[in-house]
């Protein structure tokens, strides 16, 4: 798939929202679960909290130098 074509933006678009719901999903599920543990179970739901937005912000670090790699023309950077 070419870079910044329809085909491109759709995928991109459609794996931002499939993100998006799991990131909710998972704020949404994993206190109910852990909750009745108390302060332990609050400490949970951050730890993974923060490991849910560090994958996210890899992400993003990735996309974001595929989009430069395209722009300029290099073979994909992360192979």
């Amino acid at each position: 798939m070419a870079c910044f074509s329809l085909g491109w933006l759709e995928q991109l678009l459609i794996w931002l929202v499939v993100i998006a719901a799991v990131v909710a999903l998972v704020k949404l599920i994993v206190p109910m679960i852990v909750g009745p543990l108390g302060v332990a179970g609050s400490t949970v739901v951050q730890a993974l909290n923060i490991v849910i937005w560090a994958i996210v912000a890899i992400a993003v670090i990735v996309l974001v130098f595929d989009l430069l790699a395209c722009a300029f023309a290099l073979p994909r950077l992360r192979y």
